[in-house]
């Protein structure tokens, strides 16, 4: 039984029946034992580069992010009058995730990481030394409405994703 197959040599495909020679004199087989362990070596560097990536919550850009949102979530669910941009949210949400992977994070290690209590406990606490360093106050919904028309008036990641209504 004969099969068609492609590999790549120079600088181009060489498509052929198995059992027939490469261009250079090659057989097939050697080609395609050559792909695949380029394709081997080349998916063994990444997984090693993801294992070498630090933890997560080790990524500020990421983690200022995260706190943002947070602080913006505080603000909507104590002032009354301010609410969340949902569609901003949602394509935020989205962008994060691209960043994320684009750090070389798999979908696995964020979704642990998000669904971690002691690192999801860091970001509320990140939140809230925010919140009350900007004068929000517990027991005072206004203090949380004047921080989150300020955030919205500076136009920071938090205040982008809320609105006054």
């Amino acid at each position: 039984m004969t099969a068609a197959v492609i590999a790549y040599q120079g600088a181009g495909p060489f498509i052929g029946v198995t059992g027939q020679s490469a261009p250079g004199g090659h057989s097939m087989k050697r080609t395609i034992t050559r792909a695949t362990a380029a394709l081997l070596a080349l998916f063994l560097a990444d997984a090693s580069s993801a294992a070498a990536l630090p933890p997560l919550g080790e990524q500020a850009v990421i983690v200022d992010k995260l706190v943002s949102v947070r602080v913006a979530d505080r603000i909507r669910r104590t002032c009354p009058t301010i609410s969340a941009r949902l569609f901003r949210v949602l394509s935020e949400s989205n962008a994060l995730k691209s960043e994320v992977r684009g750090l070389g994070y798999s979908e696995d290690v964020v979704r642990a990481f998000l669904r971690d209590d002691a690192e999801r406990a860091k970001i509320y606490e990140k939140a809230e030394a925010y919140l009350s360093a900007h004068g929000a106050k517990a027991d005072e919904a206004e203090t949380f409405c004047d921080l989150g028309r300020a955030e919205i008036a500076a136009n920071t990641y938090a205040g982008s994703l809320i609105y006054e209504k």
